[in-house]
């Protein structure tokens, strides 16, 4: 892969993925550099999560801790939640409200824009101790963060040379966030999930339009996602984003592919003891009744009929991710479509009727791949290109996530 780690694509096409990829921890601590600190908008929060002055959340940028805050001025700023002094978490809530913020171990204190404002006993006690009389404040402030917002999302970056939010994304993916978020919203929910498995085995699984109504069986029970709808995949040319989108078509399910084929996910043996968890309403003229959306390299945004949420994806260790799930609803809402919405939020998640395969497959993967670091995943649904489709039986949207890996780890 490169000079520093023993992992070695055996060629320049996309359609053959080294497992050691997934398992080295070599590997890991390079995307951690040339990934999350590297040349990428990480999405932190929504903006709708910091309504007012000294509201704030702590995150992550890859395995970097980060506080997004509000300040007095309106605008979000962002810096790495390390105190100068020793390194400890200056910031131990998950969210709330401050003025300014004071780490606990040795009370060093930070405003809302991570400046160091303050130190305890900085000029010692009774004349002793205390720091050097060039000691400046100003140059110990936390890391700062370069900020981007777009549709109420809040993306930061390390990198201070990144092009835009909107140069980053392009027009496409521009277009299909604008499409779900173009008007204000509100967390109606929220979890954190654990994955057993590699960060990137989560984010090819977002990507992988060609898995969804073979694991899932509610999908195609339901007839909410079969590969014979009509729909598509949209890959932007760095190959890092893409939406896989859908419309419900009751010819569809008269559809004999699945059933030729002998697959588990055919089946007429499941029903719903309430059928009113799919009663959903129309809320786009587009027709498009599922949309998942990623940006490169962990956020995901999700539309099932009426169930509206993003996702985080954060590397938690070579073979551990963690996963927040954020539920969303319009501010405007009426009761009904806020119940319908509820209702539909039941369909992901870790205990999901769609999704709840998905919390397992990557462990599945994580362990089939033990002892076998030199072997290589095959990705040839659909060719080998990283492009847009207007099928889904394909894989090219993951081999759009490796081409835009690649590029950053200098692979």
């Amino acid at each position: 892969m490169t000079e520093q780690t023993d992992i070695r694509w055996r060629s320049e096409k996309l359609t053959r993925v080294p497992y050691g990829l997934y398992a080295d921890s070599d590997v890991f601590a390079l995307e951690q550099s040339r990934i999350f600190r590297g040349p990428t908008w990480n999405y932190l929060c929504l903006e709708a999560e910091l309504p007012a002055a000294g509201c704030y959340r702590t995150t992550f940028v890859g395995e970097t801790p980060v506080v997004v805050t509000r300040d007095d001025d309106g605008e979000v700023y962002a810096f790495e939640n390390r105190c100068a002094h020793r390194g400890a978490l200056i910031v131990l809530d998950k969210a709330g409200v401050k003025r300014n913020f004071q780490c606990v171990y040795h009370a060093w204190g930070y405003n809302r824009r991570g400046d160091l404002t303050g130190v305890a006993f900085e000029r010692g006690v009774r004349g002793k101790g205390g720091m050097p009389a060039d000691f400046s404040k100003q140059q110990h402030g936390s890391r700062k963060l370069r900020i981007a917002r777009y549709c109420g999302l809040v993306f930061g970056s390390f990198d201070e040379n990144l092009p835009s939010i909107e140069d980053y994304l392009g027009p496409e993916i521009c277009q299909r966030i604008k499409r779900v978020l173009g008007k204000p919203v509100e967390v109606i929910g929220r979890f954190t999930q654990a994955l057993p498995n590699n960060w990137k085995l989560y984010v090819e699984n977002v990507k992988d339009s060609y898995h969804a109504s073979l694991l899932h069986l509610f999908f195609t029970t339901f007839n909410l996602n079969r590969l014979s709808q009509q729909g598509g995949v949209i890959v932007d040319d760095s190959g890092g984003h893409h939406v896989s989108y859908s419309m419900i078509d009751p010819q569809a399910a008269k559809d004999a592919s699945y059933k030729e084929q002998g697959l588990r996910s055919d089946t007429d043996r499941l029903h719903l003891q309430d059928p009113s968890l799919l009663q959903g309403f129309d809320e786009f003229d587009d027709g498009i009744t599922l949309q998942i959306l990623s940006v490169f390299p962990g956020f995901v945004l999700q539309q099932i009929r009426n169930c509206l949420a993003v996702r985080q994806v954060l590397p938690k260790g070579l073979g551990r991710t963690e996963l927040n799930w954020t539920y969303l609803g319009y501010t405007d809402d009426t009761e009904q479509q806020r119940t319908a919405r509820l209702k539909q939020s039941n369909l992901v998640g870790p205990a999901g009727f769609i999704s709840m395969e998905d919390g397992a497959v990557g462990g599945f993967v994580q362990r089939g791949i033990l002892g076998a670091h030199d072997r290589q995943a095959v990705l040839e649904m659909g060719g080998d290109a990283a492009a847009s489709s207007d099928g889904r039986a394909t894989e090219t949207s993951v081999r759009g996530f490796w081409k835009a890996y690649r590029k950053l780890m200098g692979s």
